[in-house]
């Protein structure tokens, strides 16, 4: 007999839960491309992404996930050979820099750890100490889904400016936008990326490359870039197709739709501040049960915490045995520890991540940590008292 029979429920961080009016926008009949519904709902649709990003700059989509966003940004603004500065605080920090490193770019890597954000004295003091400024672009990574750190995008700007730099501040915001409070244009960054698969809670397909006129100057000093990466044309299409570089994502367009207007609906102040009541009753109760047992949070400040994932140690075998309980006896699947090791656990199975992104309420939420609780005590793992009852206070506030 399992518990686990009835609907279950993804708690991981991405790609998160499709609301049901995103998933009836998607079930539809193909639709025409070359004129009707789809083409004329676009300029909108770019409109409302600029809302959740904040700024009032070129949109570009793409069909792939964050890694092609990724590729895409750096494609438009990074030549053989350039150098890149990388901040790093975890996994996709580092792995944005592969893919740097991978178009021929030359990578400095910064490596803050696993556990706090990015110093941006330090970054200061490196771009100071560039004098030549061979730096072309910083790869900040808002919040590092390994890790759940939220790093100050707004500070590394400042170090830019106060170092009087040139190079481009590039943002990762995959795990953050839409869960997070950013603001593109007031904290002054050049190119943001994200994908469709979180924040935006749409299936995985689309990666979303936004970019200000500071670096759309420095692609018309490109030498080359990639006829299907180039943004220009999807950010200024003259004809449908160009928004996508060819054939269109039909559906994952009408879900992105419906998704706006489920974000727009509730309003990005109210969505934001969703997001952070329900990562405070993850926090408490999480900080409850590692008073008496071996759970920790990764990330000891909560300023510094992402409202969107939370990385936990719990030490093996603990980590593992809790996540395929709570999926195959509870039908809620936690995320694994990705990134994350320590000597005796080089496979970081004593890690996990609880991802509470995007559609995600208060039932969800409070449902997870009662289905954890309850593989705590199915597996005999020590854990603190009040923990329910906490993460029930936090949401009452």
């Amino acid at each position: 007999m399992s518990l686990a029979n009835g609907r279950t429920y993804l708690a991981i961080p991405g790609p998160s839960v499709v609301p049901d009016a995103v998933l009836r926008a998607m079930h539809r009949a193909s639709p025409n491309i070359y004129e009707g519904e789809l083409v004329d709902m676009m300029p909108d649709l770019i409109a409302d992404l600029r809302r959740v990003a904040r700024t009032d700059h070129h949109v570009a989509i793409y069909m792939g996930n964050g890694h092609a966003a990724w590729e895409a940004a750096l494609s438009n603004v990074i030549a053989q050979d350039d150098l890149v500065l990388i901040p790093s605080t975890g996994r996709f920090c580092e792995g944005w820099g592969e893919m740097a490193s991978g178009l021929g770019a030359q990578v400095e890597l910064i490596d803050f750890g696993m556990k706090s954000p990015m110093d941006a004295g330090a970054i200061e003091a490196r771009l100071r100490a560039d004098t030549a400024h061979k730096i072309k672009a910083v790869l900040a990574v808002h919040v590092d889904t390994s890790t759940s750190i939220k790093s100050d995008i707004a500070a590394v700007r400042a170090a830019l400016d106060a170092a009087g730099h040139p190079a481009l501040l590039m943002a990762d915001c995959i795990a953050s936008l839409g869960c997070d409070r950013f603001e593109m244009d007031a904290w002054g960054v050049d190119v943001m990326v994200t994908a469709s698969q979180k924040g935006l809670m749409v299936t995985p397909g689309l990666g979303v490359v936004f970019f200000n006129d500071r670096a759309a100057d420095v692609r018309t000093r490109m030498k080359r870039v990639s006829r299907y990466w180039d943004w220009t044309p999807r950010a200024q299409p003259a004809h449908f197709f160009q928004y996508f570089g060819g054939t269109a994502p039909t559906h994952h367009i009408y879900g992105l739709r419906a998704a706006l207007d489920l974000i727009h609906a509730e309003g990005m102040e109210a969505v934001w501040a969703r997001h952070e009541r329900l990562a405070s009753a993850v926090w408490a109760a999480c900080e409850a049960w590692g008073q008496g047992g071996p759970l920790t949070l990764n990330v000891a400040d909560r300023a510094h915490r992402s409202c969107a994932v939370t990385a936990l140690r719990l030490g093996t075998p603990h980590g593992k045995s809790l996540r395929r309980w709570s999926e195959h006896e509870a039908g809620v699947t936690l995320g694994i520890g990705l990134g994350m090791s320590e000597p005796d656990d080089p496979l970081g199975e004593g890690f996990l991540r609880i991802g509470h992104m995007g559609h995600v309420n208060a039932h969800m939420v409070l449902g997870t940590l009662a289905s954890m609780q309850a593989g705590f005590e199915a597996l005999d793992i020590p854990f603190g008292g009040g923990a329910l009852d906490g993460a029930a206070k936090a949401l009452s506030i």
